[in-house]
């Protein structure tokens, strides 16, 4: 299995606080990666350095052969990663139809004189990328929501919007963050099943800061564990739940 995503030695600096230290592992393509620990780890800093939020001090960060250390953040949706929040980042107003429309805003390459006619080229972006959201609302079982104020439904279910929204950019890799947080049984559930199915029928290659260690040993392919910035762990589930630096820093004895 090819490597999609490589961190290698990446260090990040807040003037005297060590963020992140020292951190190098391979995501590889097609997989379930979940990045794990402590709060205060440097997980959330990690994911908004593969976002490129802000540069690594020191280290690399290889996405699909692009150094996207060296990259400006909106240059990552066209390399192909895809990313939700850890807090809601969605149009209250807007219904789900217009959130999932936001997603597709960077395949829009028409001029402004012809979207106002909208006529040629602008009229068939315009029914693709209304055609893409029909798909998304559709796999995300959504159908009966589509014209409904994303802030009149259940926080749940605006997650799953936010996640439809990061699918409708065309993502080789999404990056979850905290996706379950805050939610009841039913809509992890749901949500771990989206999941699985976004790799399965998909292909896309999902990366997830969680804290629910249900949902990380239930789906995760392989899990990096951080305590204090420091990978203190990588491996599968099993080789993760059984290991002693990460029971004593994390997990917690049984």
């Amino acid at each position: 299995m090819s490597t999609l995503l490589s961190l290698k030695n990446v260090t990040k600096t807040f003037g005297g606080l060590t963020a992140v230290s020292d951190v190098a592992f391979d995501v590889p393509e097609g997989s379930i990666y979940s990045v794990i620990g402590p709060n205060g780890a440097g997980k959330t800093t990690l994911f908004n350095l593969v976002t490129a939020l802000f540069p690594p001090t020191d280290g690399q960060i290889i996405f699909d052969g692009h150094a996207i250390h060296k990259s400006k953040t909106h240059q990552l949706v066209e390399y192909g990663i895809g990313r939700t929040f850890q807090n809601l980042a969605i149009f209250s107003h807007a219904t789900v139809v217009q959130n999932l429309l936001v997603g597709l805003h960077h395949t829009l390459k028409t001029n402004p004189i012809t979207a106002a006619l909208f006529w040629g080229p602008a009229r068939h972006e315009e029914i693709s990328a209304r055609k893409r959201v029909e798909e998304i609302i559709d796999f995300l079982e959504i159908e009966h929501l589509r014209d409904m104020p994303v802030g009149l439904l259940s926080y749940g279910l605006q997650k799953r919007v936010e996640l439809g929204r990061a699918l409708a950019t065309g993502p080789k890799m999404l990056l979850l963050d905290e996706m379950v947080s805050g939610m009841n049984s039913e809509e992890t559930e749901d949500i771990a099943r989206f999941i699985l199915d976004i790799r399965e029928e998909l292909g896309i290659t999902v990366v997830m800061v969680e804290h629910d260690m249900g949902i990380v040993m239930d789906i995760s392919d392989r899990i990096a564990v951080l305590n204090h910035g420091a990978l203190i762990a990588e491996g599968t589930p099993s080789e993760i739940s059984s290991n002693d630096d990460v029971i004593q820093a994390y997990l917690g004895k049984k």
